[in-house]
């Protein structure tokens, strides 16, 4: 008989929408964290070692674990380390600890034919994730493979100084973000479940990729060590129609991982997700 080991294996796709409610109610918010793990910021009980990534990954994740509406593991920050067999354990603590909580893989995929394929199923099959960012850049052939597996979160407008470099750009009277946000929304859409980044330092555009895509949620990463606002975040990207928590995720990274470089690290995590938390609450009910 012929080997077909090679051949994918066909998965139901992952309800990416329905998902990111549950977790925004069960949560009481549309708290996401970013898990980033640097070593070098690790506290002296943690070490510096591969294996701690996972240690330190998965107390964050328990110490927070109630208070987030998803978890952002960034995949660079693993693989620099050659550390993804921790990022398969962090993703697995990710579904114990936080079994109500949507796992995004922060990878920025976005290749064509086969390619985007293999990357489906390291993102879907391999990590678990329920959805994943996509490099839209390449267009819509090369995202229907991770389409047809999960949820894809396209770069809109991200937060980074030189992102008006391109994004910015005019294209027929109109910037090239928001024919991003127009073609995930209406091209897109019709081929699963997607959604959008805009940075919290660009509340105007922020509100602008609103109006052209009411019905997607917004993930916006930039509180925090990137000085985005979260209170105007809120504001320019709440929706009555888009799934979630008024249709934003609010992303934090730096800000929780490393507000203690002691033995506390993991509480002093939660005691900055709690106050995130809190102000997120009181943004989204004003």
């Amino acid at each position: 008989m012929p080997d077909r080991s090679h051949q994918r294996r066909r998965v139901s796709p992952v309800d990416f929408h329905t998902r990111l409610d549950e977790a925004s109610a069960a949560s009481g918010s549309g708290l996401c964290i970013g898990l980033d793990p640097d070593p070098a910021r690790f506290p002296p009980t943690i070490g510096q070692r591969r294996e701690a990534i996972a240690t330190f990954c998965r107390a964050i994740v328990e110490a927070t674990a109630d208070l987030a509406c998803a978890f952002k593991p960034q995949i660079a920050h693993f693989a620099a380390q050659r550390a993804e067999d921790q990022l398969e354990e962090v993703c697995a603590a990710i579904r114990d600890l936080a079994p109500h909580a949507v796992l995004i893989l922060d990878a920025k995929r976005g290749d064509i034919g086969s390619t985007a394929e293999h990357y489906a199923t390291e993102a879907f099959e391999r990590y678990g994730a329920h959805a994943v960012t996509v490099n839209p850049y390449l267009g819509t052939d090369a995202a229907l493979p991770l389409l047809e597996r999960g949820g894809v979160i396209a770069l809109c407008r991200t937060s980074n100084p030189g992102a008006g470099e391109l994004q910015d750009r005019d294209l027929e009277g109109r910037p090239l973000y928001v024919a991003v946000a127009e073609m995930v929304a209406e091209q897109w859409s019709q081929h699963g479940q997607c959604a959008l980044v805009v940075g919290a330092t660009v509340p105007d555009q922020l509100s602008r990729v609103r109006s052209s895509a009411p019905a997607l949620p917004v993930l916006i990463p930039g509180v925090g060590a990137q000085g985005g606002d979260l209170n105007a975040s809120v504001l320019a990207g709440r929706s009555e129609t888009a799934p979630g928590a008024a249709g934003v995720i609010v992303s934090s990274s730096r800000q929780v991982l490393y507000a203690s470089d002691g033995p506390d690290f993991a509480t002093a995590a939660r005691a900055e997700a709690e106050r995130m938390h809190r102000e997120l609450t009181a943004a989204l009910a004003s």
